[in-house]
């Protein structure tokens, strides 16, 4: 199982309640090409085919485009991919849990490498940012997408 660097100096774990079926979140969330249609914070992203472990996708958020490669993949419950932009290695989990009560989706995000180093505090505070915007553009659009 591949997981985050927990020894990163920047870590960050979020969690949500979506209000939508699992296939409706999971679908919206893997499908690369459409992330901008959604999330606000993507402003174009491309996979270089179907979803699978060591797909690589491009995507620009925030003014830097990211090339990410999926590294594991678990149908309607978990996927982890990385990429390294401007000298950060970021690797970032996925997991999403039916429940009675929608999906709960945590998301785990560590990242590393000289930039972080400098300015730990303040990557912090933009990947939490950045984490909470797009789970709640996520849930937005999946309770939409199920109404």
């Amino acid at each position: 199982m591949h997981t985050i660097d927990t020894t990163a100096p920047v870590v960050v774990r979020l969690t949500t309640r979506i209000d939508a079926p699992l296939a409706t979140v999971w679908s919206l969330h893997t499908d690369v090409d459409d992330w901008p249609a959604w999330n606000t914070g993507v402003d174009r992203a491309r996979a270089d085919g179907p979803m699978a472990v060591g797909t690589g996708f491009t995507w620009l958020t925030h003014g830097m485009t990211i090339t990410s490669t999926v590294r594991e993949l678990v149908p309607g419950k978990r996927i982890v991919w990385d990429g390294t932009v401007q000298g950060i290695v970021g690797i970032h989990a996925w997991t999403f849990e039916r429940t009675d009560v929608g999906v709960v989706v945590h998301t785990e995000e560590s990242w590393s490498g000289e930039p972080v180093d400098a300015a730990a505090g303040e990557l912090t505070t933009a990947l939490q940012t950045s984490l909470q915007s797009w789970l709640h553009c996520l849930k937005a659009r999946a309770e939409r997408s199920a109404a």
